[in-house]
């Protein structure tokens, strides 16, 4: 069965060559051109990514993405966003809005498809197993996070995070190593992505109010410790 993707983008031009070049690949592909009808039809068709642009008619792109991450149905879909604007306070925005990528007009669509395959391979890997670190009890198969018996939300990207410190546990892993680890090789994502993701992914864990098991190693990157 095809992988589905939805791209919400109101640029004829720019929907035109998505739509090309994802089916070219070999991807069942959804199109819309605002920003409520990507949010039904997401709801409805639950694709297995989401193309997501910023600047949208009727609803803007963060606020889909807002909507997406607060629906228990939605919520692990990954969502890379598509837009013109390129500073740097958008793109962390968009991250810390819970988006798992973001691509900046114009692209390449070569590299594009390189990292829709990227996103695609990080959330299709199954597995049947548990990992335990301290309090904290990790289930591949459900793709749920507990610590301390509480239920711990994690968007897609915080849970792969979580799932490779805990598979190697107090091992200190550089930016570049968690690039490569968790979004793939051959991926482009800024350095300050890594930041954002590990910011997001301690907010979450820590709030049930144990110790920070993300342990920062000045100069050289990060490392789970269950007992930090």
């Amino acid at each position: 069965m095809k992988q589905k993707i939805l791209v919400i983008e109101d640029e004829q031009d720019i929907q035109t060559l998505l739509e090309y070049n994802l089916q070219q690949a070999g991807y069942e592909v959804v199109v819309c051109e605002n920003g409520e009808d990507g949010l039904w039809l997401a709801i409805e068709h639950k694709p297995d990514l989401i193309l997501l642009d910023w600047m949208l008619p009727l609803l803007s792109g963060i606020e889909v993405l807002r909507q997406l991450r607060n629906r228990t149905d939605t919520r692990e879909i990954p969502v890379m966003m598509l837009t013109a604007r390129g500073e740097e306070g958008d793109r962390l925005r968009g991250l810390d809005g819970g988006a798992d990528d973001y691509v900046t007009k114009p692209f390449s669509p070569a590299e594009l498809i390189a990292r829709v395959r990227a996103i695609l391979r990080r959330h299709s890997r199954g597995y049947d197993a548990k990992l335990t670190g301290g309090d904290i009890e990790l289930d591949l198969q459900t793709k749920r996070v507990l610590r301390g018996g509480i239920s711990i939300h994690l968007g897609p990207t915080e849970f792969k995070l979580l799932e490779h410190f805990m598979r190697n546990q107090g091992r200190v892993y550089s930016r570049d190593q968690l690039l490569d680890s968790v979004w793939g090789d051959n991926v482009y994502v800024e350095m300050r992505t890594v930041d954002v993701h590990i910011r997001r992914l301690r907010k979450a864990i820590n709030s049930t109010g144990g110790p920070d098991v993300i342990r920062t190693v000045r100069s050289m990157g990060y490392a789970f410790d269950a007992k930090a």
